[in-house]
């Protein structure tokens, strides 16, 4: 065990100790006497005092010290009883922190850091302890005290779990605590004087690796869009990289994937989310995928166990694992012995008496009058009770549904279930008959109907009937049905490919749909009566591609197999509204309707989408793409010579994307695909996996020495098209049309000259058996496990989800460029603000209403905005931060500024969907940056009036203010000397309005400001000068527009015929030459306020008048036409946004 530092002044006082192993820092020492022959003196007169001296005193017969060179005094650091348990901390002193002590120059500095480690790695055993004993252990209400101090993040960031560690900076280690909570990992470090603290959100994190350099061993390094991290010497570096990884993907799979990937309900609540849900998690997920189970089951129970094996003849050690519907073993060594037994199978679970050869055993009892026997069950009562309390509950839960269905048979027709007759009207018998032929299930596999006929029909036949026989053979040894054994010898039978009367049920029991088709007796006909006959995107995508699938096959030349297809796929898309249907579907139900009867083929239809292909057909096929990058990983181990020579690996992994989206049914001859979907149902992904490898094994070194894409595609095809089956000795049909996976896969362009001249380089293939192929796969990478599956695929979906958002970004960046006149980069950052902004939000602030918002904005009145526009789109408060983060005019009231905000978001807000685009963001920070002085002045303007000024806004306050009149002109005291000098600003407002006239205008005239409008206008004006150099020569300039647009008002309002008035009126468009009847300024008096056409009407102003009186006044031109550096205002933005909104949220959760 690790101890807290002692000093010790005497390395080997009075000769008590031995020096075992030793370098320049460490010594590892035993106790004289332990473990020597008994006859020595000394070793017994230590283990006399060893032995009288009391228990609290006595001394571990092994430790370790830390000694410094040159120094006298040493510590030590680490005791045990045992020579193992000594010689791990050992080990890990050598591999973690004996090549970093070198880096020091101060040999003080090593004593320092090396104590340091070693507080924090007893601190971390601690928690470790009293965690696995309660939920909030003491240690680790300290760590969290200190996790909000050090980080000042709100107190719903909850932190999951925290590792003492380095973090390293160049060659430089910072010791320290990695906080891990829901939303980040965060760093601190004191020592010697200097303070570190990283905050990295795992939104952020583009990818995780682990590394092993000169200095660093084990490392974690966490990268990011801008840098990179290394963490290391961790006392379990597996364990941290595992959670680090996982936590990173659950907030990616919750932040950035809105509506494609499942994810448990538990991680959907951050707040619930421990490091032990995260462990127990992690396992569900590995037995979801070992025995490919439906993603809703819950894991229970995990015991040790050994279960009696007929077939071995002895008891198999391994793990017993129970779900909410299944019992599931697996031996000690993965896929060696499986056994699925689903709990509607069960008829009884008892414990039997315990002897000394068959302790705690337990009997399983199923209705095909077998048993199963569990031995070494340590928690057998519990087990058992939990067991059998499951299982009366889907007792009772099957009555009810059959006495149900039994009461609804009672009163239906006698019409057979699976036959439909809809009121068609009147039509001829033609018409009738194929209504009915669309609606009546097949209660047969189409292969029975339309077998296709191939040469060599009885070398077929017999081989067909020895394959039976060896299974007949199998069944006899190893049961029948979904509880059958699963052991090395029927993988070697699936690999010699299924007879075809035995592949339907095969399918359905390897993959266990036929659980699901019994316990939903009844379910398929009440969708296909449901969802025939209704239209939808999915209806109209399924009509295009049904004749599409397998068109050389006789099934789908006829009604029939075309009909059959329509109905699978159809109540499917009805049954899965999320997925619907994605392109290769029609491939994968059309094989499963040639040897499974069609509600079977529906149910396995089920399994390869929800269970056996998780992810994979969603709108953006992520699970694929997932698999795809793991496929690049797993090449660059297991085949590293080719990926020296062909280091851009994207190429083969979208070659190999319908290798996975159809199971080589689009690539394959269609007999040799046929045992590819064998080895699938068998083996699940990981055949698919095993399979890819061979044949670009079987291929590398002319991929090799492929020197273009378009060469290498070529040789892969033609290897794909020679592999053949024992069945077939001719030429068999040629597989599915490549033409439907090209919206999926990501093209390969191929110039015709390079593939020509390619194709004289590729030497004759020779043809390749599909078996051979399919059992070299299992011996060069049958070590391959569903664990390493698990946990590369939680690695790389981070980088797919990544990918797809920048691709995202760089969308909505394309998007918005052409419309906004600041620099991409400006661009860019915005973005990453807006983005940031939102995550916030989910992060710490009220995340039901926010996603409340968006999902009615998805379903209402959002039909024309495109998934770009819709990504990512800010709400009411999330808008105001920002505002106040980045608006270039500072406010004299914060009050006033958030009334701005709220006008501002009212105005951007136009489909009233209490959201914000980005696209409309940046269009009004543009405006706000880059746009001229009139443009600024009409997005003031359009402040404050409607919809962005509402009535319940009015201030009454603020009308009682004598800070503006109607009745009379505001004087303005003026310098001295330059009464002489003013000017008629009748005649320049008119010159001012000319100019106006000039300039091409497409914008939609504005409506006319009333005098409520046009004081608020004012406050405006007034608190933005506040704290500008010329604040005096600002307010004096504003203060003589008011005077001039005042009279402007009163003169429209009052009608008179004065002078004055006159010429007002020649501006405002009585027939003059500026505002004539075909004059934009004051085309039907909306944009220019005309003389009153009675007595009564209201008093207004136009923003052409506010706008040319302003520009009289230097002053407020130089202002507004001041440039304001962007860049730097978004680099504070950025530092700021994340302390700011937290102690607002924080503020906000503190009121409640």
């Amino acid at each position: 065990m690790w101890l807290n530092p002692e000093e010790v002044l005497l390395k080997n006082a009075l000769k008590l100790w031995v020096t075992e192993r030793s370098n320049d820092f460490f010594l590892l020492q035993r106790r004289r006497g332990h473990g020597e022959p008994t006859g020595r003196i000394t070793g017994l007169l230590v283990g006399a005092l060893d032995t009288v001296l009391d228990s609290n005193a006595r001394v571990s017969p092994f430790r370790i010290l830390l000694q410094v060179p040159g120094s006298q005094i040493s510590w030590v650091i680490a005791s045990g009883a045992a020579v193992e348990e000594v010689n791990k901390h050992w080990d890990w002193l050598v591999h973690n922190l004996l090549h970093s002590l070198s880096v020091f120059e101060n040999k003080e500095d090593v004593a320092s850091f090396v104590k340091g480690k070693v507080r924090g790695l007893i601190a971390e055993e601690v928690g470790g302890r009293q965690a696995a004993q309660e939920d909030e252990p003491d240690k680790f209400r300290e760590a969290l005290l200190k996790f909000e101090l050090h980080f000042g993040l709100p107190s719903s960031e909850k932190l999951v779990t925290y590792y003492s560690c380095c973090c390293w900076k160049g060659r430089v280690p910072r010791q320290g605590f990695l906080y891990l909570s829901i939303n980040h990992a965060a760093f601190y470090s004191f020592l010697l004087g200097k303070e570190v603290k990283l905050v990295i959100p795992w939104a952020e994190v583009t990818r995780l690796e682990r590394v092993s350099t000169g200095l660093m061993t084990e490392a974690v390094r966490i990268n990011t869009r801008r840098r990179q991290r290394e963490f290391s010497m961790f006392l379990n570096p597996d364990e941290a990289f595992g959670v680090i990884g996982q936590l990173a993907d659950i907030a990616l799979r919750r932040l950035l994937d809105s509506e494609g990937l499942e994810i448990d309900r538990v991680l959907q609540q951050p707040a619930r989310i421990t490091k032990r849900i995260l462990e127990e998690q992690a396992l569900r997920e590995y037995v979801l995928a070992l025995f490919r189970l439906p993603r809703g089951e819950r894991l229970h129970e995990v015991a040790s166990c050994s279960m009696w094996t007929p077939h071995a003849r002895c008891h198999t050690a391994g793990t017993l694992y129970t779900t909410d519907g299944y019992l599931c073993f697996s031996g000690r060594e993965e896929g060696s012995c499986i056994l699925l037994i689903p709990l509607s199978e069960v008829l009884s679970v008892e414990k039997a008496e315990s002897t000394g050869l068959l302790p705690n055993p337990v009997i399983v009892s199923v209705r095909t009058k077998k048993a199963f026997q569990l031995i070494e069950l340590h928690n057998r009562d519990e087990l058992v009770e939990n067991l059998n309390s499951r299982l009366r509950a889907l007792q009772w839960k099957r009555s009810m549904f059959r006495s149900r269905r039994d009461g609804k048979r009672s009163v239906s027709s006698p019409t057979p279930y699976y036959t439909f007759y809809y009121d068609t009207g009147p039509s001829d018998e033609e018409e009738i008959e194929e209504q009915v032929l669309r609606n009546t299930v097949n209660s047969e596999a189409l292969m029975t109907a339309f077998h296709q006929n191939q040469p060599g029909t009885n070398a077929n036949k017999s081989m067909e009937q020895v394959k039976e026989r060896l299974w007949e053979d199998h069944f006899t040894e190893f049961g029948r049905g979904v509880h059958m054994f699963r052991t090395d010898k029927i993988q070697r039978l699936v690999a010699m490919g299924i007879p075809e009367s035995l592949r339907g049920e095969l399918w359905m029991t390897l993959s266990d749909a036929s659980s699901e088709l019994e316990s939903h007796q009844g379910y398929y006909t009440s969708v296909v009566q449901k969802s025939m006959g209704h239209s939808s995107l999915a209806t109209e995508e399924i009509e295009r591609d049904l004749h599409r699938s397998l068109p050389d096959h006789p099934a789908f030349q006829n009604p029939t197999g075309i009909a059959a297809l329509r109905r699978v796929l159809t109540a499917y898309a009805h049954r899965n509204p999320k997925i619907g249907y994605c392109q290769s579907m029609n491939i994968l139900a059309s094989v499963l309707l040639l040897y499974a009867k069609e509600e079977e083929a529906f149910w396995l239809l089920v399994a390869i989408c929800e269970r056996m292909l998780p992810d994979y057909f969603n709108r953006r096929v992520i699970g694929a793409q997932v698999d795809q990058s793991v496929f690049e990983q797993l090449i660059r181990e297991r085949l590293p010579e080719l990926a020296e020579h062909v280091p851009d690996l994207s190429t083969l992994s979208s070659v190999s994307l319908s290798w996975f989206l159809t199971l080589f049914l689009s690539v394959l001859p269609f007999h040799s695909a046929v045992c590819v979907v064998d080895c699938f149902f068998f083996h699940g992904i990981k055949a698919i996996f095993q399979l890819g490898l061979a044949a670009l094994e079987a291929n590398a070194a002319q991929l090799s020495a492929s020197t273009d894409d378009g060469q290498a595609l070529m040789i892969l095809t033609s290897f794909l098209d020679q592999v053949g089956s024992e069945e077939v000795s001719c030429p068999p049909s040629s597989p599915p049309a490549a033409d439907d996976f090209t919206s999926i896969s990501v093209s390969v362009s191929i110039s015709v000259s390079s593939s020509s001249s390619g194709s004289g380089d590729i030497p004759a293939v020779r043809n390749t058996n599909i078996s051979d192929l399919i059992n070299q796969s299992y011996e060069k990478f049958g070590d391959l496990t569903v664990r390493q599956i698990e946990r590369l695929r939680c690695r790389h979906r981070i980088q797919v989800l990544q990918a797809h958002e920048d691709t995202t970004k760089d969308n909505a960046l394309r998007v918005v460029t052409p419309e906004v006149s600041m620099s991409p980069e400006n661009l860019a950052d915005v973005y990453d603000l807006f983005k940031t902004e939102h995550f916030i939000s989910l992060y710490w602030g009220d995340s039901s209403s926010v996603a409340a918002a968006e999902a009615a904005a998805w379903h209402h009145g959002d039909s024309g905005r495109s998934y770009v526009e819709r990504r990512y789109r800010l709400d009411r408060p999330q808008f105001k931060s920002l505002y106040g983060l980045l608006t270039p005019w500072p406010g004299d009231s914060n009050q006033h500024a958030d009334t701005l905000a709220n006008r501002t978001f009212t105005l951007l807000d136009q489909d009233c969907d209490s959201l914000v685009t980005f696209r409309e963001f940046a269009g009004w920070l543009d405006t706000l940056y880059c746009e001229e002085l009139n443009e600024k002045i009409r997005l003031l303007y359009r402040l404050h009036i409607p919809p962005a000024l509402t009535e319940s806004e009015d201030d009454p306050s603020l009308m009682k203010s004598p800070l503006l009149s109607s009745n009379r002109p505001l004087c303005v005291n003026l310098p001295s000397g330059v009464e002489g000098e003013q000017m008629d600003y009748q005649e320049q407002l008119k010159q001012m309005l000319k100019d106006l006239v000039k300039e091409k205008d497409v914008e939609k005239p504005l409506p006319l400001m009333n005098q409520r409008e046009f004081i608020q206008f004012c406050k405006t004006l007034y608190s933005m000068f506040h704290g500008d150099p010329e604040e005096n020569e600002l307010f004096q300039a504003i203060a003589t527009v008011t005077s001039l647009v005042l009279q402007i008002g009163e003169a429209g309002h009052r009608g008179s015929r004065s002078e004055v008035s006159g010429s007002r009126s020649e501006v405002s468009g009585s027939g003059s030459e500026v505002s004539g009847s075909g004059s934009e300024v004051s085309g039907s008096g909306s944009e220019v306020s005309g003389q009153a056409d009675d007595d009564g009407r209201e008093w207004t102003v136009s923003y052409a008048q506010i706008l040319a009186s302003l520009l009289t006044e230097q002053a407020l031109v130089n202002f507004f036409e001041k440039p304001v550096d962007l860049c730097s205002r978004v680099a504070a933005a950025k530092v700021k946004q994340y302390h700011q909104r937290a102690g607002l949220l924080t503020l906000q959760q503190g009121s409640r």
